[in-house]
């Protein structure tokens, strides 16, 4: 597995990552083996938050790693908080929503939590999860301080901010933030088309996150991929999807020639792009986990650029 550099920090992680979002209705056994399963396949960078399964996702998570005898120093653990929920979490601090909440109560509550429910002494990387239009940053600057010190959290980032966004906070903070996790794939190259269509006559709008991969590489922050292979916002999966022929029809003739499934060649889309984008996949299934990790090849520029047109973007 090819390893990637997060932000500037000293971690090596692979560049594939599985986020555990949907483990929470998995049995002890499958959730076990799902683990043991990307780690076998080199994954070592694990993605949860506070809110998957309304909490159970990591407490899932924690025990299957206790069961593996996969050592601690051997992976990264990364959560985010923000986002509260409309009926608040299993465990949580009481707290209901639907709303957004950068706190320094809840933000400092939110770690704790997932320590426990991970089993685990830190995080090595935290997120803020969504926006949070009252952010006051004061209140994040004081939590990130407190979580540095405290040893709890190693490195901070960011995820589906826009780079004014990332500026304002990064403006109050000593802690660099290393991450944006954007949702990100063939299905959705909102960055990619707004990097295209400059100076041209265009229907595409180019918006507060139109150079947000420019920005991204020149502050050195990873961006982490999230829903690779999902259409729209989880419109669902485009790999087999009859909506896409075209799109599929080219996915399968890579396939063959690289003798690897459509869901790799959509993953190695990805880590094509120069910017050493981490993809964060989040299927549960193993045999899925072991095909989209089997990326020992590299697809040329012009088959980057037959995909990306196959998906049904247009170049200027």
């Amino acid at each position: 597995m090819q390893k990637i550099q997060i932000g500037q920090t000293d971690i090596q992680a692979s560049a594939v990552a599985l986020g555990v979002m949907r483990i929470n209705d998995k049995s002890a056994s499958e959730a076990q083996k799902i683990v043991q399963t990307a780690y076998g396949n080199g994954i070592n960078f694990f993605d949860t938050a506070d809110i998957y399964g309304a909490g159970r996702s990591s407490k899932i998570f924690g025990d299957a790693l206790k069961t593996t005898g996969i050592t601690r120093h051997d992976i990264y653990i990364q959560s985010k908080s923000g986002v509260i929920l409309a009926d608040g979490q299993i465990d949580g601090d009481g707290l209901k929503g639907p709303r957004y909440d950068f706190s320094k109560q809840h933000l400092i509550a939110t770690v704790d939590t997932e320590l426990r429910r991970l089993q685990t002494d830190y995080l090595d990387t935290f997120l803020l999860h969504r926006p949070d239009a009252l952010m006051v940053l004061d209140d994040v600057a004081e939590a990130f301080q407190q979580l540095e010190q405290s040893g709890k959290v190693r490195y901070f980032g960011v995820s589906n901010m826009h780079p004014g966004q990332v500026t304002l906070l990064q403006s109050a903070l000593s802690q660099k933030l290393q991450i944006n996790q954007l949702q990100f794939g063939l299905k959705h190259t909102n960055m990619i088309d707004n990097e295209l269509h400059v100076n041209v006559d265009s229907t595409h709008t180019l918006g507060d996150n139109s150079d947000i991969l420019s920005y991204s590489r020149l502050n050195k922050m990873t961006i982490q991929a999230w829903s690779p292979l999902q259409y729209g916002y989880f419109g669902g999966v485009f790999v087999d999807n009859e909506q896409f022929p075209e799109l599929n029809a080219t996915l399968q003739a890579l396939a063959i020639k690289y003798d690897v499934t459509k869901s790799s060649i959509a993953v190695a889309w990805i880590l094509h792009h120069p910017a050493k984008i981490q993809v964060t996949i989040g299927t549960m299934n193993v045999e899925r986990i072991a095909q989209m990790t089997d990326l020992d090849y590299d697809l040329t520029n012009q088959e980057w650029y037959d995909l990306y047109v196959a998906a049904g973007h247009d170049l200027p």
